[in-house]
């Protein structure tokens, strides 16, 4: 089955979260994604996982997250003759994506510069956490970091306590959707003229763009949010906006005739708070007193009670509970493939969908260097050459499965 980015040619560089996720994204639209990666460990995500545990034993979860439908090749940078490989091979590839912080790159000859020269048609797509220039250049750009700089934590979580970063990799994942966003513009001004170019992408102007409604407000006020002490999600909303403790679990409460919800809840003596003023001022009460109603109910019959009412509302699921959710399960957006070191995974299925050219799982996550010499070749180096690089160690020729880790 044709894909609509079946054409492209990646050379992915990355690392970590931002981008390998936005090159997963387009190797699922059937793009050609090849990943350099270290030759032995790879790259970092590999040897990073949560609570040290792996799936069969051997493998990342957060690795296999963002790196299925990839080749690997494993090629040491730093060698002359694997600078002078990657020269080759720039004139059959359509983009470079990379987030090594700036100037890495640069330095071992793979920048812009060095890689555009060769082959103006190249769309180069660079990640950064603050960008290639300025005061904050030289510190780690990681997503707690950029959450905290760029607003976002000190306007979630409780006002009686502190600041609450989201509970994923939200800047990195922001950012991996700006790359892609850089990437397919870049190609379509590429197919009206001919030209490639540099898209640069970072994480804190990514999180900041997608806090414009709160900045527009807080910056044109003059006035910050104040977080309330109910743990409302957003600190502009007022009142019955939030979450709902019931007999056995959790309701959210979003948009809501004040009036209609109180009846519901049989509870006409806060009919006093029914005005937008008092809903604000006094959010922390009126959700307190709300509370105390909605405990009394169990969840399911009290989202039952809400829904009919038009009440916009929902249950809190955990991630466990959200594989049998009911419009999960009719959209398909929970899949399963089979890996070689693992056996069947269960993954998030591709969310964007194309009616002509669908998104595919086609391959896992590869091995390190597992298609070094398949790729190559498909680039149009010779096998003689790639024996030879091989044998001097400039590329190493990896497995699918690797040896299972020790359990030191």
């Amino acid at each position: 089955m044709s894909q609509a980015l079946d054409d492209i040619t990646i050379l992915d560089f990355s690392h970590l979260l931002q981008g390998p996720f936005a090159t997963m994204l387009l190797a699922d639209m059937g793009a050609k994604v090849i990943k350099v990666e270290r030759a032995g460990a790879g790259e970092m995500f590999r040897s990073l996982t949560f609570n040290n545990r792996w799936l069969g034993g051997t493998e990342s979860p957060n690795f296999v997250a963002w790196n299925r439908n990839k080749q690997s090749i494993a090629i040491d940078l730093k060698s002359p003759e694997a600078r002078e490989l990657i020269h080759e091979i720039i004139s059959k590839v359509d983009v470079v994506v990379q987030n090594f912080r700036p100037g890495v790159l640069d330095r071992l000859g793979y920048g812009y510069e060095a890689l555009s020269a060769i082959n103006p048609r190249l769309i180069y797509c660079s990640g950064s956490g603050y960008g290639e220039t300025g005061p904050y250049v030289v510190r780690p750009g990681q997503d707690l970091l950029i959450q905290g700089l760029t607003g976002l934590a000190a306007a979630t979580g409780r006002g009686d306590g502190p600041p609450v970063p989201v509970g994923a990799g939200f800047a990195d994942q922001v950012g991996a959707m700006n790359m892609v966003y850089g990437i397919l513009t870049a190609l379509h001004w590429r197919d009206r003229t001919g030209e490639g170019q540099k898209v640069e992408v970072n994480l804190m102007a990514g999180l900041l763009a997608h806090q414009a409604q709160e900045l527009m407000s807080v910056l044109n006020l003059e006035e910050n949010f104040e977080r309330p002490c109910s743990g409302i999600a957003h600190p502009g909303m007022d009142a019955p906006f939030g979450i709902y403790e019931t007999a056995d679990g959790y309701v959210t409460v979003a948009m809501s005739p004040f009036s209609t919800l109180i009846q519901i809840l049989e509870a006409p003596e806060l009919a006093r708070f029914d005005n937008p003023k008092r809903l604000f001022e006094e959010r922390d009460e009126v959700h307190r007193l709300l509370s105390e109603k909605t405990r009394q109910w169990k969840r399911a019959e009290l989202l039952d009670a809400l829904l009919a009412a038009g009440i916009w509302c929902g249950e809190i699921k955990t991630h466990l509970e959200v594989e049998n959710d009911p419009q999960v399960r009719h959209m398909g957006m929970i899949t399963s493939y089979e890996h070689p070191a693992i056996g069947t995974v269960k993954a998030v299925a591709p969310a964007v969908k194309l009616s002509r050219t669908p998104a595919r799982i086609r391959t896992p996550s590869p091995g390190v260097g597992e298609h070094t010499a398949a790729a190559l070749e498909g680039l149009g180096v010779s096998q003689a050459r790639i024996r030879s690089l091989l044998e001097r160690k400039v590329i190493v020729q990896g497995q699918a499965k690797p040896p299972a880790r020790s359990e030191d």
